[in-house]
């Protein structure tokens, strides 16, 4: 009997419900598609901001002690053929890219010295593990403006565009110096250093300087986890963690943890987190998950405001027939069950569409907004049915208490 009177209220009502449907659908896709941009876009914002730069510097280490301690410039350099072992730490996986730098400078035939840099520009390099790894500043600074291509010769260089101003130097010329010359591929604005310098390859510069099989620094790309009280602990010295502490922070993708972990492999090495970069990224993140947040929490409030609407508006309609129910000697408990199994009836329906929609909207999101697709998390299902009888029933207690106050001497007389 109490399905068939189910039944028969949805039969009737079916464009009433129709809409709670609808309106469900609406809350649960947006929703659903948030949470599922939320769970992943750490990952997503992490990769944009890779493309803005190095958050690991790594330096020999009695370099960086000279230079923070005495403020000293000490020519120490790493071993060329330790940079592979980048790639064999914990996390080898979030290390986007790296590029080592050798500085140095070109005398030029009339005795005036310009600054230069080594490095790689698209390196192919094979690591310890037998994989190919594509690597340099190509892969580091999208930010670069090139006029021309980058060197793809160890005879050619970039030149930076003030530096090119001020030597009357374009593309295709060639800057001679002391010991040879280079062609000119193209000039480099980028904001910083590289404005006023001459880009080489690293094999070029270790040539000059006479220094083979050394590099000067390593600018490393990895995405990182934005770092909390325990990451701060741990940068100040990781010797102060207990077991645990140290444990949950070395498996952990901090860039204090990745920064260690390059230090264990590259040896006499000193690497230290580019801190603007890793604040922001934190900062940057904390407040897109926050947005993703006050979205789902909109929705579901949106939802629960349109069921509340319509149920009211079902149950003034049908006053008549539950005031019957309640004369013939239906309890309050009946009525308030039969009610509600309408409603979550109509709620399933629109929170499977809604949920089938949000995995179309959050493709649509990850690939407009970041370019890449959004991977659908599996604990969004349980989290979102959870919240969807959340709403329902919030939605549904205005109606609940005109039930309770519906008299049934009152409403079959018509008042």
């Amino acid at each position: 009997m109490f399905w068939q009177m189910v039944k028969g209220a949805l039969i009737r009502q079916r464009n009433r419900f129709a809409l709670i449907a609808l309106t469900v659908a609406l809350g649960v896709s947006l929703a659903a598609a948030m949470l599922n941009v939320m769970f992943d876009v750490g990952d997503k914002v992490n990769q944009e901001l890779k493309a803005y730069g190095a958050n690991i510097t790594v330096t020999p280490k009695n370099s960086a002690l000279l230079k923070d301690v005495y403020g000293l410039e000490a020519h120490e350099y790493l071993n060329e053929n330790d940079l592979g072992k980048i790639k064999t730490i914990f996390w080898t996986n979030n290390i986007v890219a790296f590029a080592p730098k050798l500085d140095g400078e070109l005398t030029l035939e009339n005795g005036e010295k310009i600054s230069a840099a080594g490095t790689w520009f698209n390196h192919e390099m094979k690591l310890p593990t037998g994989e190919t790894f594509s690597t340099g500043v190509l892969e580091m600074k999208s930010w670069w403006k090139i006029d021309g291509d980058y060197p793809a010769q160890i005879d050619e260089a970039l030149i930076g565009k003030k530096l090119a101003a001020e030597k009357n130097l374009k593309v295709g010329d060639t800057l001679k110096y002391n010991g040879g010359e280079f062609k000119i591929s193209g000039t480099v604005s980028g904001g910083g250093d590289e404005d006023n310098q001459i880009l080489v390859d690293l094999a070029a510069m270790q040539k000059i300087l006479n220094v083979p099989g050394k590099i000067g620094s390593i600018e490393v790309s990895a995405i990182t986890t934005p770092e909390n009280d325990l990451a701060r602990k741990a940068a100040a010295n990781p010797d102060l963690l207990s077991q645990q502490e140290k444990e949950i922070w070395y498996c952990t993708a901090y860039v204090s943890a990745i920064a260690y972990q390059i230090e264990e492999v590259i040896a006499n090495s000193s690497a230290r987190p580019v801190r603007q970069i890793a604040e922001s990224e934190g900062k940057i993140l904390e407040k897109t998950q926050l947005l993703m947040l006050l979205i789902t929490a909109l929705s579901l409030l949106s939802t629960a405001l349109g069921v509340s609407n319509l149920v009211s508006a079902n149950i003034m309609e049908r006053s008549r027939e539950l005031g019957l129910l309640k004369a013939i000697g239906a309890t309050n408990l009946g009525v308030i069950l039969l009610v509600l199994t309408e409603i979550f009836i109509a709620g399933l329906g629109g929170g499977i569409l809604g949920y089938v929609a949000s995995l179309g909207l959050a493709q649509i999101i990850g690939t407009t907004v970041f370019g890449a697709a959004i991977v659908n998390n599996a604990a969004v299902l349980p989290i979102v049915s959870v919240l969807m009888i959340v709403v329902l029933l919030v939605g549904s207690l205005p109606a609940i208490r005109m039930l309770l106050s519906l008299q049934p001497a009152e409403v079959l007389h018509g008042r």
